[in-house]
């Protein structure tokens, strides 16, 4: 089956068997409807919206739910016998990507990279030295905006579709996976990924690299439970840094690597995980 038609159906049959969002137009409607001939009920029904509403946006905070749409938070099982995803998101950084390939090569592992459209377009020797290297590079929107979850639905289909544009255009591959940015959404995004015939990705664990500076606790968050079918965060871009001022991701990842190893598991990118 062609990957295009394989994804666009995996797609939208999974997102048929989201309620939440239908259900939320059908009570909407139904709100109205009610008010409209009930006029005196209005304050229930507003508070009844209000709280459909704040399940939504709970919802799309919570990176790792599927209530919206589908979202991959593991390998998918024909692909997860004896295999781990490493996801490694925000760049490429100049100052750090070039050694986490060194590092990544030096183990004969494959990862993931979802990287910020403008910082591709920025560095594009080194992103196609990424796909070079055996590597897949997928979207993480254009500028990476904060405000991303707050986003209507042509904004949002913007800065993916620009992002995916400036991937294509630099490496040659375009990118079949989508992570939001912080992993916060709402419920446009879904129709919108559908359209563009892409998959949402979360994580199975992170480690919390960004904002820790202790290489430990990263590497026990990532591999303290690790298992097969495993998708792991990391960030080359945005790291923080040791207290000797390296980026946490380049003591972190041999480590993670060692133990990926000592489990008699491997890596793949999530390409090449696709039924």
């Amino acid at each position: 089956m062609p990957m295009r038609t394989s994804l666009s159906a995996l797609s939208r049959d999974a997102w048929r068997t989201r309620p939440l969002v239908p259900a939320s137009v059908v009570l909407h409607a139904t709100a109205a409807g009610v008010t409209a001939w009930h006029p005196a009920i209005w304050p229930w029904t507003i508070g009844l919206l209000a709280a459909n509403h704040a399940v939504l946006t709970a919802t799309g905070l919570w990176p790792r739910s599927t209530g919206l749409g589908p979202n991959w938070t593991r390998l998918p099982p024909g692909a997860a016998a004896g295999q781990v995803g490493i996801t490694i998101d925000d760049g490429p950084d100049p100052q750090v990507t070039p050694r986490v390939l060194d590092i990544l090569q030096a183990s004969a592992a494959q990862a993931t990279f979802f990287c910020i459209g403008e910082r591709v377009r920025a560095n594009p020797a080194l992103s196609r030295e990424i796909v070079a290297r055996g590597h897949r590079m997928e979207n993480h929107s254009q500028h990476h905006r904060h405000n991303f979850s707050l986003l209507g639905p042509r904004r949002m289909k913007l800065e993916i579709e620009r992002a995916q544009d400036t991937i294509s255009a630099v490496t040659g591959e375009r990118p079949r996976f989508f992570r939001a940015p912080a992993g916060l959404r709402n419920p446009f995004l879904q129709p919108v990924l559908t359209e563009l015939n892409m998959q949402l990705v979360s994580w199975t664990r992170r480690g919390f690299d960004t904002v820790t500076h202790d290489a430990n606790a990263v590497h026990v968050r990532l591999a303290g439970r690790l298992t097969a079918g495993d998708i792991l965060l990391l960030h080359d871009g945005n790291s923080a840094r040791t207290r000797a001022g390296a980026p946490i991701i380049l003591e972190v990842l041999p480590r993670l690597l060692d133990t990926i190893a000592g489990a008699g598991l491997r890596t793949v990118t999530l390409a090449a995980a696709l039924p």
